[in-house]
């Protein structure tokens, strides 16, 4: 029995509830954990590349994801996305193109997102915060392209865990100044001028427009952090 109203749970009725799906969920879950743990844990070292859905593939965005995620992938870096299009599949592109594994962690949401061809290592997930477990669990580092509210959740998601002390402070690296430079300037302008974080928190990341420099940072970051260790 499942008790859709409130009063149910004073009546006398002896019969125990049925199982509803909130409690199956947990097998679920629990899947989508083990499956990701035992598909990505041979992977390291990983760099997380994030960004939008929505930009074509002329954008300058795409390319530059694309030439970093080679680069990055011909250092020996597997490539970690969100496997959907647009910068996620430029990313995918790049490492496919390059040494080391691409590897797409796709969601199953509304819109139906389809799973871009580039592919080495694809896994499907239904909830969001397992598979943003393995973005942070398998990474050595993180780039930051631009991109809607779900690239900022993911950028500031790891820039929490890094202030708590969650994970390793590993490289988190935003790509284009043109795009991210406005909030940067409303977190020295407000958070910081408010005194709800400190200029000691600007170094939780860096900002560069150069493909290279992002090479470097990542390759410097894993050189202190030879090993990040996640939630």
């Amino acid at each position: 029995m499942v008790y859709n109203n409130p009063n149910d749970l004073n009546s006398n009725n002896s019969t125990k509830p049925e199982p509803d799906r909130d409690l199956w969920s947990i097998f679920r879950i629990m899947s989508e954990f083990v499956e990701g743990y035992d598909t990505l844990r041979y992977l390291h070292p990983a760099v997380s590349i994030f960004g939008s859905s929505a930009l074509t593939p002329d954008s300058e965005y795409y390319r530059a994801a694309r030439e970093i995620a080679r680069k990055l992938s011909d250092a020996g870096f597997s490539i970690i996305t969100g496997g959907g299009p647009s910068i996620m599949e430029a990313a995918n592109l790049g490492a496919h193109e390059g040494e080391s594994k691409s590897i797409g962690l796709n969601i199953d949401i509304p819109s139906e997102q389809v799973p871009n061809k580039y592919q080495d290592i694809s896994l499907d997930f239904r909830y969001f915060f397992a598979r943003k477990v393995m973005f942070v669990k398998y990474a050595s580092a993180f780039v930051i392209m631009p991109g809607g509210f779900g690239t900022l959740d993911e950028l500031f998601e790891s820039m929490t865990l890094i202030q708590t002390k969650k994970i390793f402070h590993f490289p988190v690296v935003l790509y284009g100044s043109k795009f991210w430079g406005g909030l940067i300037d409303w977190i020295v302008s407000s958070p910081i001028k408010t005194g709800t974080l400190s200029k000691d928190d600007l170094s939780l990341f860096s900002m560069t427009d150069d493909t290279d420099e992002v090479l470097r940072i990542i390759n410097e970051g894993f050189e202190k952090v030879k090993r990040s260790i996640a939630i």
